[in-house]
């Protein structure tokens, strides 16, 4: 019994040890993926970047591209340089950029190559590939950089650079490696997971030194790169660079949506530059230079910056008293208890849409006055809080206070105030519509960027409903693969009956109100809304609102010039001018598409003082004492004018531009 249980143990240790040799003899002799895991030190994976995904308007246009380039490498145990001088002149390098890129690679290998220059042109190559035949050590290897044929639309595009140590660091999926490239601000950023691609992988044998030797098993375990995905977008590049002209010597911002889609047909930051200025080896250079520029081009006006609304916010008043029942569109206000002046001398004949079409301040004020206290509570203060509460929930619809959720990174949410932040300031039941009345113009706490306001001119287009504005409109192919979120309506809760009020006012104020009488376009019913929002450290930012046509609108648009003063000039003639420029596809009013190419809003800077030089105090005689450094501290430079955010709640309000 005992032997027959010896010989079945003994048994079972042949039947394990022969599953164990059978799989050796698998791993090591039959499978090929083992052999290419085991001979790492002689099989090298060598990494094939994909191009990137193109970039196109809505009519099929290039907005990006790649454009093929070469990197040079060098070999250091391989280099031969009879004439270092003329071997930099031919690069157009400096003698110390020369050592300090040699010293790099020697430290990386003596004998593998490693990136000498980066992104060479095809012309660049040219010139010098004859040339580098008396050069030995040096090798290229074709690459792309982006490239923008319009040369426009920069800060919303975005970039690519280098990725960095903390991205690297960062990664929660192992992706990039030192040396990549990557997607930064705008769609680049945005979109990067899509523009990427996938790379592939190519398996080269290499000797004991790094040098390669051929394909590896011809290529069996090789895979190929895939290409980044193509966007499509809803701008109109024509428009673009036109609206580009019309921003020369301006600080500010155009927005323009189609009401209808939600889609962003162009969108201005000024000043810009161009953008390929930052998508060539001098890139560190051109960034230096951008990010040392006191007008700030690389800030994404649209989306980043923030400004009070002004009267444009009237509309949004006008619209949500109707919805409350405060008023009525018959309703007619004296100036009498207003702390705040009204321009167009028409005290207590105005109604609701001639309150609009003029821009009347205590028309406002007493609308807002209405709102807070549309309630059954009797004590001031309780009353102005519920009211605000109500107030707040009914504008925040609008999308004001929150991201819209633009496929652009870096979004600012902006600020619409609440009761509990009076109840911060102030402390609860101090304060009431007295102390807050500011905001019946949009002044006060109300913080809003260009494209909440632009979204806002598409909302009273739509009498009611707006998809969030978005620039890609297909991924892979026009109208596909964009997130759903884009296609999702909204409904402000305003009942579309109001919206023919406000647009009558709007359609006033262009052909009648608050416009320059340049602003109208023959043959185009424009609706539009001046707007000044203060601001202290300089003039006011001039803003304007608008859509057209009034029926069946095709187009929605905001525009913002900082330190130009009243919005019925310098705004409303750019927003003018672009929406002639995009029905029409051309412009008739000549004399004022030169008068607005010819202004000049840019604010005066100060140039920095030099330092003054040290001055030694000697010490007094028969003193130990050291000698004094005294410092001269050089006055502050005047910083350029920006989107004011400081509040005027707290003071009275007596002017308004309209």
């Amino acid at each position: 019994m005992i032997e027959n249980r010896k010989y079945i143990v003994i048994g079972v240790f042949c039947l394990v040890g022969l599953v164990y040799l059978s799989r050796l003899f698998y791993l090591q002799i039959l499978d090929d993926s083992y052999s290419l895991e085991s001979s790492s030190n002689s099989i090298k994976r060598v990494i094939e970047i994909p191009y990137r995904g193109q970039i196109y308007d809505r009519n099929g246009k290039f907005m990006v591209y790649n454009t093929p380039v070469y990197d040079l490498y060098v070999t250091p145990q391989k280099v031969q340089i009879p004439d270092t001088a003329a071997f930099c002149h031919l690069l157009s390098l400096e003698r110390t950029e020369f050592d300090s890129i040699m010293a790099a690679a020697k430290a990386h290998s003596y004998r593998k190559p490693s990136l000498f220059l980066r992104q060479l042109s095809k012309e660049d190559f040219a010139r010098i590939q004859d040339a580098l035949v008396d050069y030995r050590g040096f090798e290229h290897v074709t690459s792309s950089m982006r490239t923008y044929p319009a040369h426009t639309m920069a800060n919303a595009l975005g970039y690519v650079s280098e990725v960095s140590r903390k991205q690297l660091d960062e990664q929660e999926t192992p992706y990039y490696r030192q040396g990549d490239y990557i997607g930064r601000s705008g769609l680049e950023e945005q979109y990067e997971s899509v523009l990427r691609g996938q790379r592939g992988i190519k398996f080269v044998m290499q000797n004991v030194h790094g040098v390669v030797k051929g394909s590896w098993k011809d290529g069996a375990f090789d895979s190929l790169a895939i290409a980044g995905k193509n966007l499509h977008t809803g701008i109109d590049v024509e428009i673009q660079q036109y609206a580009d002209t019309l921003m020369q010597n301006k600080v500010g911002s155009v927005v323009a949506i189609e009401p209808a889609t939600g889609q962003v047909l162009c969108m201005v930051s000024a000043p810009t530059y161009d953008p390929n200025a930052l998508s060539s080896r001098f890139f560190s250079k051109s960034y230096s230079k951008l990010a040392k520029n006191p007008y700030k081009p690389l800030i994404n006006r649209p989306v980043m910056a923030s400004y009070r609304p002004g009267s444009t916010f009237k509309l949004i008043q006008a619209l949500v008293a109707l919805q409350d029942g405060a008023v009525s569109p018959g309703s007619i206000f004296s100036h009498t208890g207003s702390p705040m002046k009204c321009h167009c001398n028409r005290s207590g004949r105005l109604n609701l849409s001639g309150a609009v079409q003029y821009s009347c301040n205590p028309y406002f004020y007493h609308v807002f006055r209405r709102l807070l206290y549309n309630n059954a509570e009797r004590n001031t203060f309780k009353a102005s809080a519920m009211g605000l509460h109500h107030w707040h929930d009914k504008v925040a619809k609008f999308g004001i206070g929150s991201r819209l959720g633009i496929d652009l990174p870096s979004e600012l949410r902006g600020s619409l105030p609440d009761a509990d932040l009076y109840d911060k300031l102030y402390g609860e039941k101090h304060w009431k519509f007295s102390t807050v009345y500011s905001l019946s113009i949009g002044e006060g706490e109300l913080l809003i960027n260009p494209l909440k306001m632009a979204n806002v001119a598409a909302i009273i287009a739509n009498r009611g409903w707006y998809y969030t504005p978005h620039i890609v409109s297909g991924i892979g192919e026009p109208g596909k693969g964009i997130d759903p979120k884009y296609l999702e309506k909204h409904d402000v809760g305003i009942d579309p009956q109001h919206f023919e009020i406000v647009a009558e006012g709007m359609q006033g104020a262009v052909e009648h109100g608050t416009t320059t009488l340049a602003a109208v376009i023959p043959g185009i019913t424009m609706c539009g809304k001046t707007g000044t929002s203060q601001n202290k450290k300089g003039k006011d930012h001039s803003i304007f609102v608008a859509f057209a046509p009034r029926e069946n609108p095709k187009i929605a648009i905001a525009v913002f010039v900082e330190n130009a003063g009243w919005g019925g000039i310098a705004a409303a003639s750019v927003a003018s001018l672009v929406i002639e420029k995009y029905i029409k596809r051309r412009v008739d009013n000549h004399a004022l598409d030169k008068k607005v190419k010819e202004a000049n809003y840019l604010p005066a800077i100060t140039p920095p003082k030099k330092p003054a030089p040290k001055k030694f105090v000697e010490p007094p005689k028969d003193s130990t004492a050291k000698p004094m450094i005294v410092k001269t501290v050089p006055a502050r430079p005047v910083a350029p004018a920006q989107p004011e955010i400081q509040s005027l709640a707290s003071r009275p309000v007596t002017t308004n531009g309209n």
